[in-house]
């Protein structure tokens, strides 16, 4: 810009856009690092982070998200916290896409053995065919990541989808950590 002084005004307002440019794809990959590893995840754990990346998605998306979390939900490992976390994301990210759902509910429970949750809105569904094709592996990167995620720590995903909506559901198991 200081170079382009005193020249074509083009080359000046083509500097300045450039600028911009650049400082916001600056600031939308800070965005997306924070997104796909929130500080809060480490910090303050599951409870906390979802109801934070909820607050932020239903701002974007419009899309109204009743979080359910039971009381006697606890820390979990860190490995099976982001599992959870990146499920929820990619859950929340297909109801916006696909579902034309205006409300989403995400619940989480916990027992001494496992973790469930579920995602579940009240959109158009999956249809038959795409469903079949998700099974047999030709389609669904997203779903596809979220089943390898959850299988890498022995758990299940299953999704279960009509015309009245589409539920994603999960179990995962906890080690038993000796009393204290």
């Amino acid at each position: 810009q200081r170079a382009a002084k005193g020249h074509d005004p083009k080359i000046l307002n083509l500097a300045a856009e450039s600028q911009q440019l650049s400082e916001d794809l600056s600031t939308e990959i800070r965005t997306l690092s924070y997104l796909l590893h929130p500080p809060l995840l480490d910090e303050v754990g599951l409870s906390s982070a979802i109801r934070w990346y909820v607050d932020g998605f239903s701002q974007r998306s419009k899309i109204k998200v009743d979080v359910e979390i039971s009381a006697e939900f606890e820390r979990l490992p860190r490995e099976l916290e982001l599992v959870i976390f990146r499920v929820v994301q990619e859950s929340l990210t297909n109801i916006h896409r696909h579902s034309g759902s205006a409300t989403a509910k995400i619940c989480l429970s916990q027992t001494q053995s496992a973790v469930m949750f579920e995602i579940r809105d009240q959109g158009k569904g999956i249809s038959a065919e795409r469903q079949q094709e998700m099974r047999a592996a030709k389609a669904g990167v997203g779903v596809r990541g979220m089943e390898e995620r959850v299988r890498q720590f022995n758990g299940t995903l299953e999704i279960v989808s009509d015309q009245s909506g589409t539920k994603v559901m999960g179990m995962l198991p906890v080690k038993l950590m000796p009393a204290e």
